[in-house]
C-alpha cells in the first residue's frame, strides 16, 4: 500500500495540495517517491524557478560499479533545461542562453504537465543513433516549424526538478528517476526517458559497439548539484572531446577567405592558453559560411604567452567568443591536442565557463 503524506500550501489563487507517495520503480523498488497534485494552482518555489537553475555537470573519471551506482547512454547532443509554466515552455542551454525558438516541436511539452522542469539532452536520430552533425544546423538560430516538422529533434528527459511547483533537486536521484517515470512520457511524440541500466560494463561495451559517446554513472543517493561537477555523475567516453576557444584563423593560402585552419584555445587561469589549430572537418561550405558568420577580426592574438611560429604564420586574429567542440586523439605535455577534428560550433557554451576535459 502506498504511504502517502499530504502537503498543503497558500496561495494567491488559493490552496494547492499535494501527495508525496512511495510510487514502486523499478529503479528502487516501494523506496521511490511522486509526488502528484491533488488540487488547486501550482506552488511556486522561487528556488526553483526557471533562470534559477543552471544543468550540473558529469565529472570526467573510470566507470564505477557497485549497487550504489546506476547507468545511462551518454547521448551525443545539445543539453537542455525545458521549464514548463503557464501554459508555456522555455528551453535554456548549459549557458543559459534562451534556445526555445530553435526547436519549435518542444512545444507539446506542455501537455506534460502544468507545471515541470525537466533535464535532458535533445538530439537527432539517423539510424536510430544520434548525429551532433545534424543536430549543429538546429543549434544556431529560430528554425521554422515546418523545418522542425519534416525533421523532429528527440528531447532523451533523464530528470526531474521541479514538478508542479514543488522542488526536488535535494532529493536522492533514484526517488527522482521514480517521479519522472510516473510522467505520462509517452503522451508527447517529441519526448523519450532515457534507459537507464544496472550493467555498467555492458553498456559501456554496447555503445561503443555502436559508436556511441559513452556511459554516464549516477549515484543513487545523489541529489542535484545545480552548475556544479558533481562526483556523482560520472561520465566515461569512448573519444577524447574538448571544447575550445577560437582565437584566430589561417586562410587556406595566402590570399584567400577560405578558413584552412582554426587557432584554439581553453580559458586556464584567467587567461586563454593555446592549445593548437584544427584543419580537418572545414571543408564544406556550410560549415565556412558558418564560421564566416561568427569571427569578428581584432589587432592581436587573444592568447597567453608566445606562440609557435609555424603554426600561426599568415594568422588572422578574432575576438574569443566562440566556442566549438574538437576531438581528438589526446594532448601532450605541453597541452597541445593531438590530431584535432572540428565537430561543430557550441552556441550553447560561454566561453567563461569552458574548462580542460580530464
Amino acid at each position: 500500500m502506498n504511504r502517502r503524506i499530504q502537503v498543503s500550501a497558500g496561495c494567491a489563487g488559493g490552496a494547492a495540495s499535494y501527495r508525496v507517495y512511495s510510487a514502486g520503480s523499478p529503479v528502487r523498488p516501494a523506496e521511490s517517491w511522486a509526488v502528484e497534485l491533488c488540487g488547486g494552482p501550482p506552488l511556486r518555489d522561487t528556488r526553483c524557478q526557471h533562470g534559477g537553475v543552471q544543468p550540473m555537470l558529469a565529472t570526467p573519471g573510470a566507470l564505477p560499479s557497485g549497487p550504489e551506482w546506476l547507468f545511462e547512454v551518454k547521448w551525443d547532443g545539445m543539453r537542455l533545461l525545458a521549464d514548463v509554466a503557464d501554459g508555456r515552455v522555455r528551453l535554456s542551454s548549459r549557458s543559459e542562453r534562451d534556445v526555445t525558438a530553435n526547436f519549435p516541436e518542444l512545444a507539446a511539452l506542455t501537455g506534460l504537465a502544468p507545471d515541470v522542469l525537466l533535464d535532458g539532452e535533445v538530439v537527432l536520430l539517423e539510424n536510430g543513433a544520434p548525429s551532433f552533425a545534424a543536430l549543429t544546423e538546429r543549434m544556431h538560430g529560430p528554425v521554422a516549424p515546418r523545418i522542425a516538422q519534416a525533421r523532429p529533434v528527440t528531447f532523451m528527459v533523464f530528470d526531474v526538478l521541479r514538478l508542479y511547483g514543488v522542488p526536488l533537486l535535494e532529493r536522492p536521484f533514484a526517488e527522482r528517476r521514480g517521479t519522472l517515470e510516473r510522467l505520462d512520457l509517452a503522451s508527447v511524440p517529441v519526448l523519450s526517458l532515457s534507459p537507464i541500466y544496472t550493467d555498467g560494463a555492458a553498456l559501456l561495451d554496447a555503445t561503443r559497439e555502436r559508436g556511441m559517446e559513452g556511459v554516464v554513472a549516477k549515484r543513487r543517493d545523489g541529489v542535484y548539484r545545480p552548475g556544479r561537477r558533481s562526483p556523482s555523475w560520472t561520465k566515461v567516453t569512448h573519444r577524447h572531446s574538448q571544447a575550445c576557444v577560437v582565437g584566430g584563423w589561417r586562410p587556406e593560402r595566402s590570399g584567400s577567405n577560405r578558413i584552412g585552419a582554426l587557432l584554439l584555445g581553453v580559458p586556464d587561469g584567467g587567461v586563454l592558453r593555446y592549445v593548437g589549430r584544427v584543419g580537418s572537418g572545414l571543408a564544406g561550405e556550410r560549415v565556412q559560411r558558418l564560421l564566416r558568420e561568427r569571427l569578428i577580426q581584432v589587432e592581436g592574438p587573444p592568447f597567453a604567452g608566445p606562440l609557435p611560429r609555424a603554426e600561426v604564420a599568415g594568422a588572422r586574429w578574432c575576438d574569443p567568443h566562440m566556442v566549438v567542440e574538437v576531438s581528438h586523439s589526446g594532448r601532450t605535455e605541453a597541452g597541445r591536442l593531438w590530431h584535432p577534428v572540428f565537430r561543430g560550433v557550441r552556441d550553447d557554451l560561454d566561453p567563461a565557463h569552458v574548462e580542460f576535459e580530464a
